[in-house]
């Protein structure tokens, strides 16, 4: 399978991961948001740490990847806690949006770190995808407050630029799962000295949930740095978008939410934006 290709099919399934983590993490009940995000991350390290072992990786002993792993892990832990602060604080759908902006931003500073051209076909196919959006999660803009949306949006930020030093160490020979490991425990440190002294009691149940999530966490991790480490942003941030769609087919499922007509409207935009990015993609490689 062509890496393009590959990248197509991590990021999608890494869409269907993180929408299960947003499922567990919702089904987890009033918990501080720091602590959501320790748990989060705390399973997805000891996740990592399993492969590592079983797989015999480690650091690619390049010490110059070091400060870009502590950049990555920043950046990303930013939007780890920015987006979940917003969502405590935000209408759901206008945290939501906020953290799509992600994509966005990996592909701004993929041309500006990586120096990665955006051709315009490409870009008007990113810009598609997010007027879909707008027509599923019908954002309130009109209401919110500045500086909650300025964390929220600062969320999307960090993580476009996480997620583009996610394919700059992996074209420096840095592997997957040593990134999310340097990641989840660099976001875990951070948050520990709160949950030393605000820790909230939890029930099973709870327990059980936020479990779920870092687990969904940790796949929806792996799969979206295998994604960045195979395509450039520009190729496959459109199809971070069917994270949507399938938030949407759980939450029918599960809460019995029905889509309006505009949320059908967007999902539809967004299937032809991932089509015409394919087809284009083939079309330009063959040329090539």
């Amino acid at each position: 399978m062509k890496s393009r290709n590959k990248g197509i099919l991590y990021i999608v399934l890494s869409a269907f991961f993180f929408a299960l983590m947003s499922t567990f993490v919702r089904m987890s009940g009033d918990i501080p948001s720091i602590q959501k995000s320790f748990f989060r991350n705390l399973v997805a390290f000891f996740f990592a740490w399993i492969i590592l072992r079983k797989d015999h990786q480690g650091f690619s002993g390049k010490k110059e990847n070091l400060k870009y792993l502590v950049l990555r892990s920043l950046f990303g832990t930013v939007g780890i806690l920015c987006n979940f602060y917003a969502v405590d604080h935000l209408v759901l759908a206008d945290a939501s949006m906020l953290n799509k902006m992600s994509p966005f931003f990996a592909v701004i500073f993929s041309y500006f770190l990586l120096k990665e051209k955006v051709k315009p076909a490409q870009a008007l196919a990113v810009l598609g995808a997010f007027v879909g959006s707008l027509f599923i999660i019908k954002p309130t803009i009109i209401g919110m407050e500045l500086g909650y949306a300025l964390i929220g949006l600062m969320g999307g930020m960090g993580a476009g630029i996480a997620y583009t030093f996610v394919r700059f160490l992996g074209q420096r020979g840095e592997k997957g799962p040593f990134i999310v490991l340097f990641f989840s425990g660099f976001s875990c440190l951070v948050t520990l000295p709160y949950l030393i002294f605000h820790f909230t009691p939890m029930d099973a149940a709870q327990v059980g949930f936020l479990l779920l999530a870092g687990l969904s966490a940790a796949g929806g991790q792996f799969s979206i740095t295998a994604a960045y480490c195979h395509a450039p942003a520009r190729e496959i941030s459109v199809y971070d978008y069917s994270q949507i769609i399938f938030s949407a087919g759980l939450g029918f499922l599960l809460f019995g939410q029905i889509p309006d007509r505009y949320s059908v409207f967007g999902y539809v935009i967004i299937c032809s934006m991932a089509v015409f990015m394919y087809i284009y993609n083939n079309r330009q490689l063959s040329r090539e």
